[in-house]
């Protein structure tokens, strides 16, 4: 056993070194976003929240797990290929602070996060068990905070300016007291206490359209009547058993386009007249992707697209400031499905003007 354990921390090693050598070959759109800075709201309704510090990389070792790991920057070099966004109208955020995540996270929980595994426990990811606690807060850790940095820097600005998209974060499985499914900072909710502490807002509406239910987000909000949760789900999927949300509406497998936006466009007007909101959240899984390896529902991309700007819409017409997080997904066409959404969003609203063709999933 100590020899295995040996030779996984050579590889972990070696993996560490190829990751900080290929750092030195960052290319200049992502030099861009590394440092926190301001950008520049789209025809004065929409910003886009990315940093290259979202992105994690353990040398190769990261590919291994289901979750796209570097889906965000493919998004963000989409965005910035074709044309919908130049580097420099990106808003790069600052790491969230432990200050704010007591906002929502116990001191225990936060001390969990220095030992390896239970970090490998929350992130169901066993090699991290083999990792230095340095290494994972430096190369794992760190990019949760940016991204969940990315969630309260895009709130500020949906406030200000009426949408935004965080090309990250969602992560909406971690509760007070523990991680889970991949998710380790609950980023929707510190934001939205943030923001409540300061007075900004006061009631905000968190629409969940991951395939997997909000567990975490509605633990944290549990008998909160400032806070409205709405998860659409599979069923008869993670986490079992469930939290219980505002409101959960649980559907079988094999639901498709029709029947998810037939459900969603019944639910949501009356989620919105319930909570009141002084900002929305979209949380928007692309797991409900037909073949993804962790969900069971039938959409296309298309379905997605069309349920994506249905929210938005819903919030431009009532004048509420709305925020998208980018959530699960888990095929290999995630960030494609993503891109999709957001660039719908920024040619609707933020007047982009492009004519490419779409790409392709890769």
């Amino acid at each position: 056993m100590r020899r295995s354990n040996s030779r996984c921390g050579l590889l972990l090693a070696a993996a560490i070194l190829l990751a900080w050598l290929a750092a030195g070959c960052t290319s200049p759109a992502m030099k861009a976003t590394m440092a926190p800075r301001d950008g520049e709201v789209l025809d004065g309704k929409v910003a886009v929240i990315f940093s290259a510090n979202y992105d994690i990389s353990f040398g190769g070792i990261e590919n291994l797990y289901p979750f796209d790991i570097h889906k965000y920057k493919h998004i963000y070099y989409q965005l910035v290929n074709d044309g919908l966004i130049r580097p420099e109208q990106v808003f790069v955020p600052e790491e969230v602070s432990r200050e704010d995540l007591l906002l929502v996270h116990s001191e225990h929980y936060l001390a969990t996060l220095r030992e390896p595994r239970r970090v490998a426990k929350y992130l169901e990811f066993d090699p991290v068990k083999f990792m230095p606690i340095g290494w994972i807060d430096k190369c794992l850790l760190r990019a949760f905070r940016y991204a969940s940095g990315g969630t309260l820097l895009a709130s500020r600005l949906a406030v200000k300016h009426g949408m935004a998209v965080n090309l990250g974060g969602g992560y909406h499985h971690a509760r007070p007291e523990s991680g889970g499914g991949f998710c380790i900072y609950a980023d929707v909710a510190v934001a939205v206490r943030k923001l409540q502490k300061e007075g900004v807002i006061q009631r905000a509406l968190l629409v969940d359209l991951d395939v997997h239910q909000g567990d975490g987000n509605a633990v944290c909000f549990r008998n909160d009547n400032d806070v409205f949760t709405f998860s659409m789900h599979e069923e008869d999927n993670y986490p079992i058993p469930k939290a219980q949300s505002d409101l959960d509406v649980g559907m079988d497998a094999g639901v498709d386009d029709d029947q998810y936006l037939s459900v969603l466009s019944k639910y949501l007007p009356g989620c919105i007249r319930r909570a009141e909101p002084d900002i929305i959240y979209l949380l928007a899984g692309t797991d409900v992707y037909q073949g993804d390896r962790l969900g069971h529902f039938e959409m296309t991309r298309e379905g997605i697209i069309k349920r994506d700007l249905y929210v938005f819409e819903q919030a431009a017409r009532r004048g509420i400031p709305i925020v998208m997080v980018l959530s699960g997904g888990y095929s290999k066409a995630s960030w494609w499905l993503h891109y999709g959404g957001i660039r719908e969003i920024l040619m609707k609203y933020g007047k982009a003007d492009i004519r490419l063709p779409v790409p392709k999933a890769q």
